[in-house]
């Protein structure tokens, strides 16, 4: 969330689901969660992102799941290398600008 200059009322005003601000402040301080809450903050994530991304970055913008966002998620794989860096430098040279709210697909 850092990297993508995110704060915790941008992931629970993207989220479609009842997403609280205390929820997104235990997972980033590194508070164990469950299964369900993980999956929760992860789609909140990659809509608040999809949020800011133009069309055409849209189509090359790789979801993650919540065994790439929490460390402690079975299946985590340490040595995981975001393939979003170039995404993340051109949302945070927009200043993280909501550009359009449609729906991902």
């Amino acid at each position: 969330m850092t990297a993508w200059g995110l704060g915790n009322h941008d992931l629970v005003d993207a989220s479609t689901e009842q997403l609280t601000h205390k929820q997104v402040q235990r997972a980033r301080t590194g508070r164990t969660l469950t299964l369900k809450m993980m999956q929760k903050v992860t789609r909140a994530l990659n809509i608040a992102i999809w949020y800011r991304l133009k069309k055409d970055e849209r189509e090359t913008y790789f979801e993650y799941f919540h065994k790439h966002v929490f460390n402690y998620a079975k299946n985590h794989d340490p040595e995981f290398q975001d393939p979003n860096p170039a995404l993340m430098d051109a949302v945070n040279k927009r200043g993280g600008k909501i550009l359009e709210r449609g729906e991902p697909s």
